[in-house]
């Protein structure tokens, strides 16, 4: 089985984006009308599901995604806290919604109503909403509600701590992933994305955190951001600080998708990362929907990366099924419970 640890129902029907853009409108001017979504139908999903993520992933020979709302419309530094609340609820339901429809090809994952200057332990209601009633296996957690400015604390911080301990006490992972950004100087997939992957690895190398949790589950996407190009430096770095090494200090916890778009760089995770770290990932039709004009594929079709990797059977397996099973221990019950 292959498992696609990193999909956004970045297809969603118009709307969702409509609700939106009347959400921000009320929020900033009271006199405009309040939003009201307009009801989408089981048929719509359905069309746009078939046409895109459904049509890539069996076409590129995947078999299942871990499923989530599209990242860059989480916009936590947009509106309050109860705007977050409820454009995070309908996105949320959105997401179930698609996997009731497609219970064999999709798994749902939340994102969190996280807003700045607001703890982050209020999202917890949410988050175990999904994962009780939802039936979501994970979520997505954004290190800088801000969107680019970093005004918040580092994600070693003891505010976090008491949604650490719902993660822990649920048995979820949270794939750290920010939204859009709102600073000119970050393009938000090309910089701001990377930017916060590569933040948050040195963060948990200047912190403890798992020395506290030594239990919880993280995922950096975009293939662990600037990370595995300087493993080098951060191993360094652990050594000026004192630290353990990476392995015993930061990698018992932390793990990276396979999401880079050629093949030198997922030649180069899987040289200096341990398999162990690596789950197989795409998020198709997400930052990069192009196609390479040096391979005539797509540049998201990071299968064919794998694929030409020197792995064993036993490896390949570990990478496209085992790893997401075993830091997605929801989804294993899932899938164990269809047989699978």
């Amino acid at each position: 089985m292959i498992i696609d640890c990193h999909g956004h129902y970045t297809t969603a029907p118009a709307e969702l984006q409509e609700f939106r853009d009347k959400q921000i409108a009320h929020f900033e001017d009271r006199s405009n009308p309040k939003p009201d979504l307009k009801s989408v139908s089981d048929d719509q999903i359905r069309e746009t599901i078939e046409q895109n993520q459904l049509k890539a992933l069996k076409a590129r020979g995947a078999d299942m995604t871990i499923f989530s709302p599209k990242a860059s419309a989480m916009a936590h530094h947009i509106g309050d806290e109860a705007v977050s609340k409820t454009w995070t609820r309908i996105n949320n339901d959105l997401i179930h919604r698609v996997v009731s429809l497609f219970p064999e090809y999709f798994i749902g994952v939340c994102q969190l109503p996280q807003s700045v200057g607001v703890p982050v332990k209020n999202s917890i209601e949410e988050l175990e909403r999904c994962v009780n009633e939802l039936g979501c296996v994970g979520c997505n957690l954004n290190p800088d509600p801000s969107g680019g400015m970093w005004s918040g604390a580092p994600l070693t911080d003891k505010s976090w701590y008491p949604f650490y301990e719902k993660l822990v006490e649920l048995d979820v992972p949270a794939m750290i992933h920010v939204s859009g950004s709102c600073n000119p100087n970050f393009h938000a997939t090309g910089a701001h994305y990377i930017n916060a992957d590569t933040t948050a690895f040195m963060q948990f190398i200047q912190g403890d955190l798992f020395a506290d949790f030594p239990d919880l589950r993280l995922i950096i996407p975009h293939g662990g951001g600037a990370a595995p190009y300087h493993w080098g430096r951060y191993r360094g770095l652990a050594d000026m600080l004192n630290k353990p090494k990476l392995t015993e200090h930061v990698m018992k916890n932390v793990y990276f998708d396979t999401c880079v778009y050629h093949q030198p760089g997922i030649d180069l995770l899987f040289e200096v990362v341990d398999i162990d770290n690596i789950l197989f990932a795409s998020e198709m039709f997400g930052a990069v929907k192009g196609v390479d004009p040096e391979t005539g594929h797509n540049f998201d079709d990071t299968k064919r990366y794998i694929d030409a990797l020197d792995l064993t059977p036993e490896q390949r397996a570990q990478v496209f099924e085992g790893n997401a099973r075993r830091v997605y221990p929801r989804l294993d019950q899932q899938l164990r419970a269809r047989g699978l």
